[in-house]
């Protein structure tokens, strides 16, 4: 699906065009939804615009709201395990002050992540609404994308539940231009509507693709997601059904070697529920162009600014920014013998490797003495892997893993009263894979014990920060500082002034 996504991405910018009742003429360089909706690969394309939403959530334009990766902020700088360097970060504000809980409804962030949502649920909906048109779907296709734009709606529904508490359900396309506007849904409404988009997901989508679709979400991705749903929603028993069922029955299986979940070279492997697709490298493959609604996204292919803003600053070799670094925090989260610290973390000692060369980590690149590493080192220098002016690279985000849902299955026992024999496995299958013994906790400290587990395993993986916020543990990390508000971020404060008061923002923004 890759080169796919890259190739009809601009169907996503799709416009209708008219004049005056003596003169409505088609432009010549925009396709309408009239004349798009027809053949099966219309419609792969137009599903594909809506994974390209995804792409973006980390994007970097210099056109829309000026978006520098605003979800690492959210997802990731915000957490206890990054800090925003003060030295490297000092040119956006907005990386330090939200690494200090300064969270502001006018901000980026928050616009550029909520754009990305309900662009991705609009793309979803647009395929929904034109499948029963007049077209050349047959009857199983129009079943098997039905079933993936729902499962992409559910998805889009529950990132922006995750950040927002109660946004706004989107299951139709507005067409009225006096009504756009839509209300808070309340977490009841959004879980029924998020289950039940997964739900059908879950019924008609195919077990798996042909190489030739290689990363476009699946049966088993979907019964993965209602797992993970319901242990946010607290509702044991059937998020241990549908987690068991995957861990029992389905078709992932742990990378015997942790390094390699995140090579280049190793993309969509055993252990991908679900993972963003990027591709690459083209001639042009300038970062600020990625954002699918630049006016030059045609000159690039769609790629992630990961290395450009995470890899060392300061004086280091290769030119990058180095805002963002790792806590010592986090570097004293590991065990000693844990193999994963080396896959994850740049210290004092290791090899530092660009594309171009290697050499002595210098502690003095980072305000912490340390550089992340996971998605980077040795073995991800393949020039496959970035773009030739060093900007971008294309290294797929492994958004879902088996390894984050055997913990979750954990989880669920633990807390829903199951099998903690079970859940004690999922927890040493992890541990092993690490290099670790099994872990010693008495059955009254397991949830404890995968906690701590869940947090290296997944360092620098979309998760902590929710996580913190559905464990409440804001109060043990950030102490005094902690408000029970930032349990969900604010809406964009230019979402709720466009709406005329329908949207009500969140208490305390």
């Amino acid at each position: 699906m890759k080169s796919k996504i890259l190739f009809l991405v601009a169907l996503c910018t799709m416009t209708i065009f008219s004049c005056t009742d003596e003169l409505d003429l088609q432009p010549l360089d925009s396709i309408t939804i009239d004349s798009f909706y027809n053949t099966r690969g219309d419609f792969d394309g137009a599903i594909f615009a809506a994974y390209s939403s995804i792409q973006d959530f980390w994007g970097t334009s210099t056109e829309t709201l000026s978006e520098r990766g605003e979800f690492w902020k959210l997802s990731m700088v915000i957490t206890d395990d990054v800090t925003a360097d003060p030295v490297t970060a000092a040119g956006d504000q907005i990386s330090i002050d939200i690494d200090n809980l300064q969270l502001r409804a006018a901000d980026t962030p928050y616009a550029a992540v909520y754009t990305q949502i309900y662009e991705g649920i609009y793309r979803t909906n647009l395929v929904l609404s034109n499948l029963d048109g007049d077209n050349e779907l047959t009857e199983e296709d129009k079943s098997v994308l039905e079933a993936e734009a729902k499962f992409l709606r559910g998805w889009f529904h529950f990132q922006a539940l995750k950040l927002f508490g109660t946004p706004p359900i989107a299951l139709e396309v507005l067409t009225d231009i006096n009504n756009l506007a839509l209300p808070n849904a309340t977490q009841d409404e959004l879980y029924t509507a998020i289950l039940s988009d997964f739900a059908a997901a879950e019924a008609g989508l195919p077990e798996s693709w042909d190489s030739g679709n290689t990363g476009r979400a699946t049966s088993w991705a979907a019964t993965s997601f209602i797992g993970k749903v319901n242990v946010f929603k607290e509702d044991w028993g059937p998020a241990i059904t549908a987690l068991g069922r995957v861990v029992d029955s389905g078709p992932y299986s742990l990378v015997p070697n942790y390094e390699n979940v995140f090579s280049f070279e190793n993309e969509n492997n055993s252990e991908s529920i679900f993972e963003v697709q990027y591709g690459g490298p083209q001639s042009d493959d300038n970062l600020w162009v990625f954002d699918d609604t630049h006016s030059e996204n045609f000159k690039a292919s769609q790629g992630t600014g990961r290395g450009w803003y995470w890899d060392a600053g300061n004086g280091a070799p290769g030119g990058k920014l180095g805002w963002w670094a790792p806590t010592q925090d986090l570097l004293d989260a590991f065990e000693d013998g844990d193999s994963r610290k080396q896959t994850i973390l740049y210290e004092e000692g290791d090899m530092y490797f660009t594309t171009f060369t290697s050499l002595p980590y210098d502690t003095e690149w980072s305000s912490t003495n340390l550089t992340l590493k996971k998605y980077r080192g040795e073995t991800n220098t393949v020039p496959a892997n970035h773009a030739p002016n060093q900007q971008a690279d294309f290294n797929n985000e492994r958004w879902f893993r088996f390894a984050e849902l055997k913990l979750l299955y954990a989880e669920a026992l633990i807390r829903g009263g199951g099998d903690l024999g079970v859940a004690r496995t999922q927890i040493d299958d992890i541990r092993d894979r690490a290099g670790l013994a099994p872990t010693t906790a008495a059955d009254g400290d397991l949830l404890m014990a995968m906690m701590q587990e869940k947090r290296v395993e997944l360092a620098f993986e979309p998760h902590r920060w929710f996580d913190i916020v559905r464990w409440d543990l804001g109060p043990t990390i950030f102490g005094s500082t902690w408000n029970d508000n930032y349990r969900v971020f604010p809406f964009p404060q230019s979402e709720v002034d466009r709406s005329n008061g329908l949207l009500t923002q969140n208490p305390g923004y």
